[in-house]
């Protein structure tokens, strides 16, 4: 089958990235390091109409599928921004359209859309959740029912994070009927959880080739006896190395976001998720070892630039689940194909 995206979907794609690199510069992301993320460029975003882009155009959104933000998301992981992007619009916004009242989308959705409110989500399998202090709206897995929460309304338990710009927090609150959107979603839930891991691992795609493109420009720079690093063998294979995890994890991502596109579900599907995250996160964690082995003591230190993309790998890489659940979702699929031939 031959794939590429449209002109379209790369036309948005580079809008958003020239947003970014004007609104979204490592010194903007430092910033968000320390309690002052870049201000405005949440409702710039719901301009774009990047925030929602998944909601319906009956919801006043863009109709967009998982293929149109699979690009968005990973130019968001490039860039490292800290914002709630990709629980907000490509794993909440669909969730509350699906299941919200008419009362509670005319309340929430127009606001979401335009910039003025963030919504995040929390599964069932965990209670941190990422950029807390700056939700508006929480959706919550508890089992098979799903429930809107007001932020303030929850009791958040401050968390301490490796990756300070996602500000983690822990979440907990007492089940109210009017909170209640749905006694019994467990196809619903288990797409929003497909969503959210093929936004994590498209945002792990950008990250990675961030510290890979920050290795390069570096190893062209450090000289060593009399001569730019770069240029030695080993260099050059361990950067050949990630680009190489990089190349094979994007078409598995990009494959997982074609069958989500599709409203697929099934075991088939939840596997080409899963090989997806597994790529994605093998290629962010390698490439985040090398950059810091090629950069030397200055990749170690907390004033050079490379530490927050590593910190982002690290940190979105370990939440939805572990590499062992995720291999044993490829493995049930693959024992069950074994069977059957």
């Amino acid at each position: 089958m031959h794939f590429a995206f449209t002109e379209d979907q790369e036309l948005f794609r580079a809008s958003f990235k020239e947003l970014c690199e004007r609104e979204c510069d490592a010194t903007r992301v430092r910033q968000a390091w320390n309690g002052d993320p870049p201000r405005g460029l949440w409702k710039q975003l719901g301009e774009l109409g990047v925030l929602g882009m998944t909601l319906s155009e009956a919801a006043d959104g863009l109709g967009m599928s998982e293929l149109d933000w699979v690009l968005i998301l990973e130019e968001a992981g490039r860039c490292g921004l800290p914002e709630p992007l990709a629980a907000h619009t490509a794993v909440a916004l669909p969730l509350l359209e699906e299941h919200g009242s008419d009362a509670l989308k005319a309340d929430w959705l127009p606001r979401a859309a335009a910039g003025d409110a963030r919504i995040g989500i929390a599964f069932a399998h965990s209670p941190f959740v990422p950029h807390a202090a700056a939700l508006d709206l929480l959706l919550v897995q508890r089992g098979e029912s799903l429930y809107a929460v007001p932020a303030k309304d929850c009791a958040w338990e401050a968390q301490v994070s490796v990756e300070r710009a996602r500000r983690l927090a822990k979440s907990g609150f007492e089940p109210r009927r009017e909170w209640l959107l749905s006694e019994h979603a467990p196809e619903s839930l288990s797409r929003a959880f497909n969503r959210a891991v093929v936004a994590q691992s498209a945002e792990l795609l950008g990250c990675t080739q961030r510290m890979l493109d920050m290795t390069v420009e570096y190893v062209k720079v450090r000289h060593q006896f009399g001569k730019p690093i770069g240029s030695y063998q080993a260099v050059k294979h361990r950067l050949a190395d990630g680009l190489l995890r990089l190349e094979f994890a994007k078409p598995l991502t990009y494959r997982a976001a074609h069958a989500l596109s599709l409203g697929s579900l099934g075991p088939e599907v939840d596997a080409q998720v899963s090989m997806a995250r597994l790529y994605a996160r093998e290629a962010a964690e390698f490439m985040a070892k090398a950059a810091l082995q090629l950069h030397g003591a200055i990749g170690y230190t907390f004033e050079y630039d490379l530490q927050l993309w590593m910190k982002r790998a690290w940190a979105t890489g370990r939440a939805l689940h572990s590499d062992a659940w995720h291999r044993e979702r490829v493995a049930d699929v693959a024992f069950k194909a074994l069977g059957a031939s």
